[in-house]
């Protein structure tokens, strides 16, 4: 039997979360505030969800994939085959590079960036890249990279 080695990570951008959360309260209060413009507020209102969703992630590396999780609603998520990946590596990062901050898409390449500094890359074998940025992402690049290479070495055989 072979050792399976699985990483993990959590990512908390503590300023989203607050903001979504903070705006959330304000369009329902001003909704029921400004006579007849409840529909509008609550119209607004995933817009809130969407901070307080994306604003804490959980990036997990087994032997299968790579998935990206949304810590508040776990079904929201990203997984990514290691038969989809050509290669990983980590650097640091800003968010102004990855397209700001939040789940982004940008020609050629997906980002959830909840902050500066170090970041995991995906190169898929489609050739666009996904980007997280996480803590410890050199020691998850390395072990993508070996699950990997086993998967290429067992499509070899």
């Amino acid at each position: 039997m072979d050792d399976v080695t699985v990483w993990s990570r959590t990512v908390v951008a503590g300023w989203l979360v607050a903001l979504g959360a903070v705006s959330a309260v304000g369009f329902v209060v001003a909704g029921l505030l400004v006579d007849g413009q409840l529909p509008l507020f609550l119209w607004l209102l995933p817009a809130s969800a969407a901070l307080v969703i994306t604003g804490a992630v959980r990036v997990t590396v087994t032997d299968r994939d790579v998935t990206v999780h949304a810590v508040v609603l776990p079904l929201v998520r990203r997984r990514i085959p290691h038969s989809r990946i050509r290669e990983a590596s980590a650097r640091l990062s800003r968010p102004m590079e990855l397209g700001g901050w939040g789940y982004r898409w940008m020609p050629g390449q997906t980002s959830v960036s909840l902050r500066a500094g170090d970041a995991l890359w995906l190169e898929l074998t489609s050739g666009k890249f996904f980007v997280v940025t996480v803590d410890d992402a050199g020691e998850a690049a390395e072990l993508v990279n070996g699950y990997v290479s086993q998967a290429k070495g067992a499509q070899r055989r």
